[in-house]
């Protein structure tokens, strides 16, 4: 049995992941995918990274899982909990001490080639069944930019086990994009899965099945 501990993106909540949260329950893992506080202009990501490791408690031996703007909590916490493998989907992966709000002048990102979006569906959500789409609609939250202008506290990224997977039809994010954000800061070369950007309500099982992959390898499933 493995702890996964499963971070949403902006402007998001917990329930995000509760279609992989059931999965790897069923296959016998632990789950936590706590609600951050996004919505609230006087959080941070020093706030965002004390809500997970508060609904962490004393669990070590962790395997994080962060989707899109997760990518700026999840390397925080490993100087905090015991993390063995980090997972990045369809991520924005942050540079040390980078704000949230320069990430995309810092990747330009605007200069990005890809087909613009002004439907939340279409950009967001187009693999997903439209009654999960409708509802990821209704819990969504709106996301505070209060603070989003403060550098990160991340001084150096973590030396752990570091995975990406990228949505190979994701409409925010092109692949082609994340390719190259993920070698140049991450020195690796990102996987791929089918679909968009938010495999955990349109590819949930595959999306475990990726999840126990990485952590097998890194020797985090134990077994006879």
């Amino acid at each position: 049995m493995a702890t996964f501990v499963l971070i949403h993106g902006a402007g998001d909540v917990g329930w995000y992941w509760h279609l992989v949260a059931a999965e790897l329950r069923a296959r016998g893992h632990e789950a936590i995918a706590p609600d951050l506080p996004c919505d609230d202009d006087s959080a941070g990501l020093p706030e965002y990274a004390d809500t997970v490791v508060g609904a962490i408690g004393d669990r070590t031996d962790l395997i994080v899982a962060a989707q899109s703007f997760g990518g700026f909590t999840a390397p925080l916490l490993c100087d905090r909990v015991s993390v063995e493998l980090l997972v990045l989907v369809a991520p924005m992966i942050p540079a040390p001490g980078e704000a949230p709000a320069d990430y995309w002048t810092h990747t330009k990102f605007s200069e990005q080639v890809r087909v613009r979006y002004d439907d939340t569906i279409a950009l967001f959500y187009q693999d997903v069944p439209p009654e999960l789409a409708a509802e990821a609609l209704n819990r969504a939250r709106t996301q505070s930019e209060a603070r989003m202008g403060e550098p990160s506290p991340l001084e150096t990224w973590p030396n752990v086990a570091t995975r990406v997977l990228i949505g190979r039809d994701d409409h925010l994010f092109p692949a082609d994009f994340l390719h190259r954000i993920t070698q140049e800061r991450l020195g690796i070369t990102p996987d791929e899965i089918d679909g968009g950007h938010t495999p955990a309500l349109s590819r949930p099982h595959e999306l475990v099945d990726r999840l126990e992959a990485y952590a097998a390898e890194q020797g985090l499933l134990g077994g006879p």
